[in-house]
């Protein structure tokens, strides 16, 4: 069965404060392109009718929403970097506005996070499709691209049931 594979572009903030790049501590933003695999649960010959397991819109319906209304814009920071608490703080309605990541958010656990989080969105959906790859553009010079399995390679801060990465819903952090 042949794959769905459909890319969003998106702008984002973000900074890196564990040390990796001190050019990188100070938030700063990117456009990015994010690029999905997906393929069918259930490969089947193409039935010589509708020859497809889910119309492209189906497939990509609820990840296009996440993205444009949840990281379009969105800044992305650490869940022990003091500028989240200074957001909730003084600026409690855009702190909603953060995607909260466990530990730096590169680009690198970024393509698993976003994995995870798709992978629940097409699960809750029926698991007709499943995400078998992403990529994530960061720079026309630098991309990530992963294509495991997420768990395998997420920071385990608390129970998956806890982390919005996990849950078919639109959120993009936890109660802290």
């Amino acid at each position: 069965m042949p794959d769905l594979v459909f890319t969003r572009r998106f702008s984002m903030g973000h900074r890196l404060v564990h040390g990796a790049s001190e050019r990188c501590a100070l938030p700063h933003g990117h456009n990015e392109f994010v690029t999905v695999r997906l393929a069918s649960t259930s490969p089947a010959p193409l039935d010589g009718s509708g020859n497809m397991p889910v119309s492209f819109q189906q497939a990509k319906s609820t990840w296009h929403h996440f993205i444009d209304e949840k990281l379009d814009h969105a800044l992305q920071l650490a869940e022990d970097d003091p500028l989240l608490l200074w957001f909730e703080a003084n600026e409690p309605e855009r702190a909603q506005r953060i995607v909260v990541t466990p530990g730096d958010p590169t680009t690198e656990l970024m393509v698993c996070l976003m994995m995870a989080k798709l992978n629940a969105f097409l699960k809750a959906e029926g698991g007709l499709l499943v995400c078998t790859e992403v990529s994530l553009q960061e720079t026309p010079t630098n991309t990530v691209t992963f294509d495991g399995n997420p768990e395998d390679f997420l920071p385990r801060p608390r129970a998956p049931e806890q982390c919005w990465w996990y849950r078919p819903d639109m959120s993009i952090s936890d109660p802290l």
